[in-house]
């Protein structure tokens, strides 16, 4: 036996010096694999868990231990799996978990009554996994660390068209404080000056969302984009308007993208989503053309009427 464990040790050290190079620019596609193989071997720890014990060389009964063992690699596998963009975190759970591997197996070969060959098989091919595991870990981390992933982005765009003149349109909209006479979830705009605004928007959930603004570009009676600059909610877009043919109208094409709080596109869809904006653009197109809003189908029939008065005031 002492001849086999010298040569396991000896290709376990040709192994570990080899995989550095090997594996370089492969980090993403072994996180993969070895999420596949946590759900594997996790299976097999939580469904057979005394053959896996016997194959490592322990003959006493830790089928519990091994249970646990096999749910902690299941919950491996699913957080790399789940978790394309930046597997590294449940990488570095599967090195805590090699660390405790690596112990329980020391203590296995140091009971006499064990399979030592096996259980020195065992540690030399836990090793050899968890050198995987520690590269994979420490160069995702640090590619994420030089280029974090930028957060999730929803992306709106809607358009209308309205029988009034870019000129009207913009004016109206340009004076920020207008907007939440027809945008339905913004509670007010305050305007800060220099192109500067602070918006309160309700919150789906209760409460409200708070955020700054700048215009980034402002180009009169065609276009006005913005961006923000702090607060609950990452934002940018645009309103364009654009001549329609013949003189009838104006587009209002509206590009709005952001991004939710809380890192969950599905709890700010309801707040931002295509149809609201449809609707606030008709609620838009309805001020506009007729001087109030009357009830749309699908809101409330309590919507109250609003009475406008059209200003013709000097850009911000």
């Amino acid at each position: 036996m002492p001849l086999q464990m010298e040569e396991l040790a000896q290709r376990a050290t040709d192994t570990f010096s080899a995989v550095p190079e090997k594996i370089k620019g492969k980090e993403r596609k072994i996180a993969t694999g070895l999420g596949w193989f946590s759900i594997g071997l996790g299976a097999a720890e939580l469904l057979f868990p005394r053959q896996v014990a016997r194959l490592v060389g322990s003959r006493n009964n830790h089928t519990t231990l091994m249970r646990f063992y096999g749910l902690r690699e299941l919950a491996a596998g699913v957080g790399i799996l789940s978790n394309q963009t930046n597997p590294a975190p449940w990488l570095w759970a599967r090195v805590a978990g090699d660390a405790l591997d690596l112990a329980s197996l020391g203590a296995t070969l140091a009971r006499p009554d064990n399979n030592g060959a096996a259980t020195v098989f065992g540690i030399v091919n836990v090793a050899a996994v968890t050198a995987l595991d520690v590269i994979c870990a420490q160069r995702l981390t640090e590619e994420q660390q030089q280029h974090p992933a930028e957060p999730p982005r929803a992306r709106i765009r809607q358009s209308i068209a309205i029988d009034k003149s870019p000129e009207e349109l913009y004016n109206f909209w340009h004076n920020f404080e207008n907007l939440p006479r027809f945008m339905r979830n913004v509670v007010s705009v305050e305007n800060r000056g220099d192109g500067r605004t602070h918006w309160v928007a309700r919150n789906p959930l209760g409460g409200n969302f708070e955020w700054d603004a700048e215009v980034v570009n402002d180009v009169p009676n065609t276009s006005i984009e913005w961006r923000s600059t702090g607060g609950d909610i990452e934002n940018s877009g645009s309103v364009r308007f654009v001549n329609a043919p013949q003189g009838r109208g104006t587009f209002v094409n509206v590009d709005l993208q952001f991004s939710p709080p809380y890192g969950a596109l599905g709890k700010m869809a309801k707040m931002f989503p295509a149809q609201q904006i449809r609707q606030d653009l008709r609620r838009f197109k309805m001020l506009m053309e007729t001087g109030e809003i009357a009830t749309i189908e699908g809101q409330p029939s309590g919507t109250r009427t609003a009475k406008i008065k059209f200003l013709q005031e000097r850009s911000i």
